[in-house]
């Protein structure tokens, strides 16, 4: 019996290694690496990456699958790329050891505000007043396995606040895709680059600044300046807005704003001249519901314009959140 009893427990103890040495499988799933991971296999990663593309492209308010999306396609060479450039640099290295997270409790809000106003920190918190945004709605990266590029993801989309205010970018289309493009020519993510085809959906006024002036500058300035991951921006608060850009080498582009608003006074003016026009040469000089009219169609297409805005802004902010 005691012989009987050791053959068992030895089989058992060969069994083991053997069971525990099988091949990562949708049935051997192993442990996740840090909270909230979630392996993947490689059919896996790219069935979710196919299904994520398709789902995003037929019902483009499903955030979780575009955030899928840009963590299925991250990894492995781009997501680790953008480590190792921080791992050369120094504060990138003090980043990476420290893992910061951007809150508005990290952050403190309220004293942003008492900030000068040329500072870092006092830009960046006008800029979330006056765009509605918080630093507390970004996501926590799932699907993307080592851990520390994982917090390179993190980082980055935690960060994308700091480059809207640095740039002056606002939150609509055009400045979105300018910034997506901006980031593309920077950090190389796919993601950022697939944004950039947002391109395609805008008006053709729009898509015309985007192609002469806001693209170019977004490759330019990406290109050309220093890492944005590689700035510690919660050491930077206090620190001139000007004197950032110069030392990352970022250029200022056009005010979006006030070029999209002059473009809409533009057409608003037209409108009216070619109604008025039209009523001259009909021998009838325009009514006061007339003028009322012309000005309530320009106030319709502006809303319908806003509203198609903010479907885009949308998918757009849920992109960020990848």
């Amino acid at each position: 019996m005691a012989a009987s009893t050791t053959c068992l427990r030895c089989l058992r103890s060969r069994a083991l290694p053997a069971a525990s040495n099988r091949a990562f499988s949708v049935l051997n799933r192993p442990p996740p690496n840090y909270p909230g991971h979630v392996p993947l296999t490689g059919p896996e990663r790219l069935f979710l990456a196919a299904g994520s593309a398709l789902m995003s492209f037929i019902d483009p308010r499903r955030g979780d699958m575009i955030a899928l999306l840009g963590e299925t396609t991250a990894q492995p060479f781009f997501i680790t790329r953008l480590r190792d450039t921080m791992l050369r640099h120094p504060t990138g290295r003090r980043i990476l050891r420290a893992r910061p997270r951007i809150t508005s409790q990290s952050l403190s809000l309220p004293r942003l505000r008492s900030l000068p106003p040329n500072t870092i920190g006092a830009t960046y918190v006008a800029w979330l007043d006056r765009e509605g945004v918080s630093p507390d709605t970004r996501a926590d990266v799932r699907y993307i396995d080592d851990e520390e590029c994982a917090y390179v993801m993190q980082r980055y989309r935690e960060c994308h606040d700091f480059y809207h205010a640095i740039t002056g970018l606002p939150i609509v289309r055009e400045g979105e895709i300018a910034l997506k493009a901006f980031e593309f020519a920077n950090t190389g993510l796919p993601m950022t680059g697939l944004s950039v085809f947002s391109a395609l959906t805008v008006k053709a006024d729009e898509r015309e600044r985007l192609l002469k002036v806001y693209l170019p500058w977004a490759v330019r300035n990406g290109m050309q300046a220093e890492s944005v991951l590689n700035v510690y921006w919660e050491e930077e608060l206090e620190t001139d807005v000007g004197e950032m850009r110069e030392r990352l080498g970022i250029e200022v582009p056009p005010d979006l704003r006030t070029a999209r608003a002059e473009a809409r006074r533009r057409k608003r003016d037209g409108k009216t001249t070619t109604t008025t026009a039209t009523t001259a040469a009909a021998g009838t000089a325009p009514t006061g519901d007339e003028t009322a009219k012309v000005e309530t169609e320009a106030e319709r297409a502006e809303r319908e314009q806003l509203e198609i805005e903010r479907k885009a802004m949308e998918i757009l902010e849920q992109a960020d959140k990848m």
